[in-house]
């Protein structure tokens, strides 16, 4: 892949689901809805969108190939990703066969030709690594794919990939609040010149100030739906972090910031309605020094 990186992602996990879980689909947002969410992201110059195939059970893909057709926008990009069920009892994983079955069926989704990078959303304990690179050598080849990565891989997994195949991005978790690429991932990313993506930088929407102690979660926020992910985070230490943070100013905003202080990171943001999209174009808009980073890197060194 070429250097000119994005430093934000528009995720689209939330487009006719809740990410990959079968129990949610239809459920998120309408075609209407992801509609006007795409609009006002592609205006404000977000041209990158993230999806996965298995996102809604396929809608994801489906509403961003209706917007394409409908829209005709100039200069979008796209990653799209495989490894998850498509529906409950369905097939799973990163066989070869079902990677050329599920990226033409993407392809087929989103209306393109070609997309521009594609993960593996998970790793497959059954199918060699060197396997699942030749594959997607296969399909760079034939002209389906630009390029490939992984997703929620840690450091011992990114070097065997990349000693297998040509892997040029790793999107993984990352937050204030979840660091643990900081041990290892990311040193390995810059030093190979592989594009790191943070999923989940506001960490379910604990750093935007939603959640407060002694509180109810609002009704239908991620704490709401699946909360599970996010139990651990139920502590002191984790309020009084969230309290400072937001005593600096917008959580988000300087969450997401600090994030990008870092030139070798990317975010995939996941907006549910456009003005959700503010936090980044500000924290784009408003960098932080390195001093600024440092700081709050110490108020969430928990």
């Amino acid at each position: 892949m070429d250097g000119a990186y994005p430093r934000v992602i528009v995720g689209c996990g939330n487009f006719g689901g809740i990410g990959s879980a079968p129990a949610f689909f239809g459920q998120g947002e309408s075609e209407e809805q992801a509609f006007v969410l795409l609009d006002a992201a592609y205006e404000a110059g977000l041209t990158w969108l993230d999806t996965a195939d298995a996102y809604g059970g396929g809608r994801s893909e489906t509403y961003i190939g209706t917007w394409l057709r409908s829209r005709r926008p100039e200069g979008v990009r796209i990653t799209t990703k495989t490894f998850n069920a498509m529906d409950e009892g369905e097939d799973y994983g990163l066989a070869p066969a079902r990677i050329r079955r599920q990226i033409d069926s993407s392809l087929a989704r989103l209306g393109v030709e070609r997309v521009d990078l594609y993960l593996t959303h998970a790793l497959d304990p059954d199918v060699p690594i060197a396997e699942v690179a030749g594959v997607f050598d296969e399909l760079v080849a034939a002209g389906k794919i630009a390029a490939y990565g992984l997703s929620n891989v840690g450091g011992e997994e990114l070097r065997a990939g990349l000693a297998a195949g040509a892997f040029a991005a790793v999107q993984d978790s990352y937050s204030l609040l979840d660091r643990e690429v900081e041990s290892d991932v990311l040193s390995v990313c810059a030093e190979r010149g592989i594009w790191f993506q943070a999923f989940s930088p506001l960490c379910g929407g604990w750093l935007t100030g939603k959640y407060r102690r002694d509180e109810e979660p609002p009704e239908g926020s991620r704490m709401t739906l699946r909360s599970g992910p996010y139990e651990h985070l139920r502590t002191d230490a984790v309020f009084d972090a969230l309290e400072e943070l937001e005593r600096r100013g917008d959580p988000a905003t300087l969450a997401l910031a600090w994030l990008l202080a870092d030139p070798n990171v990317s975010v995939v943001i996941g907006p549910r309605r456009p003005e959700q999209l503010q936090p980044a174009l500000a924290a784009l808009a408003s960098p932080l020094s390195a001093a600024e980073r440092d700081a709050l890197s110490a108020v969430f060194a928990l």
